[in-house]
């Protein structure tokens, strides 16, 4: 709040003498120089009670400056509403202002990217070892009855968390017309969202060919007595020295469109048991109108543990 303006008496002053000087009864006080004086003169003029004139202007005075106070303070209070009332605008305006949420001008679902100087949402790698995870390479072959295989596998992303990876199978000289095939397969880990029975009826396999290609592996035969119970669940299986999948190819690389080749098929699958400590791949291949017991063997391409990264921003 403004202070009052020291102006004010110096206005009440100045026409203090001039109405007193209308007065026979009390002589005018020039000397008086301010209004506030007004209470110890007062005292002054009481102490004399033989001067009639003086009790009477003693009476009459006192009256006359409390109305020229009175007006005075009057004209402060309305100058000093005016004040407030100026001062008060902006502040009201500013928390009406506060109080009302504003409405944001950036799209919600860029808040969270344009609030960092880089993304918050880090992609990092959820592998076991060294040899199964992004960008791991296999070389190895596909043996028949009849034939030999070269084969080539890219791992491109591996997630234990979601018992998940992908990548591309590469197989040549499989068909004349065709002399190289890459494929696009998805693996299922067998643990703790996958179980050794094959549960998509599509794929064609029953409880029976899953037990019967399993035992394939000598790495599965301690638990085939608890694999074949529905309810089983293989824990702690990227602890474990070896890890088994199903490899399953969805579509040829690079023209998805292609759906059959004469001579060649991909309507099947693989059951994989991987080594940890070795980082080879065994598979049996499986499909109801292929030739049986179609065997895999991969060993890993060595790369010293390192491998390129990207990372967007």
């Amino acid at each position: 709040m403004r202070t009052p303006s020291v102006n004010t008496p110096q206005l009440a002053a100045t026409r203090l003498p001039e109405e007193l000087s209308t007065r026979t009864t009390c002589p005018p006080d020039v000397e008086r120089e301010s209004p506030w004086r007004a209470p110890s003169e007062e005292h002054i003029i009481d102490e004399d009670p033989d001067d009639g004139r003086a009790s009477d202007c003693g009476a009459m005075v006192p009256s006359r400056i409390d109305l020229i106070r009175h007006r005075s303070r009057e004209r402060r209070a309305k100058s000093d509403d005016s004040v407030v009332m100026g001062s008060l605008s902006p502040t009201s305006s500013s928390s009406d202002t506060k109080d009302e949420p504003s409405t944001p001008t950036t799209p919600l679902s860029s808040i969270s990217s344009l609030s960092y100087e880089f993304s918050n949402i880090r992609l990092l790698p959820n592998h076991c070892c060294s040899f199964l995870r992004s960008g791991s390479k296999f070389v190895g072959t596909q043996q028949s009855e009849r034939q030999v295989y070269n084969v080539d596998v890219e791992i491109k992303h591996v997630d234990m968390a979601e018992s998940y990876l992908c990548g591309y199978l590469r197989i040549q000289g499989l068909t004349e017309d065709h002399p190289t095939l890459t494929t696009f397969f998805e693996g299922e880990i067998i643990g703790t969202k996958h179980t050794f029975q094959t549960r998509h009826a599509s794929w064609g396999a029953t409880e029976k060919s899953d037990m019967h290609h399993w035992s394939q592996f000598p790495a599965w035969r301690p638990l085939s007595k608890q694999a074949r119970k529905p309810d089983f669940t293989y824990r702690n299986f990227a602890q474990r020295e070896h890890i088994f999948m199903r490899w399953k190819e969805y579509f040829l690389v690079p023209d998805h469109r292609v759906r059959t080749i004469s001579g060649a098929s991909f309507d099947g699958f693989y059951y994989i048991c991987f080594s940890q400590v070795e980082g080879s791949i065994s598979g049996m291949y499986f499909h109801a109108k292929s030739e049986k017991y179609q065997q895999l063997e991969l060993k890993h391409v060595d790369d010293h543990g390192c491998c390129p990264a990207i990372e967007f921003r």
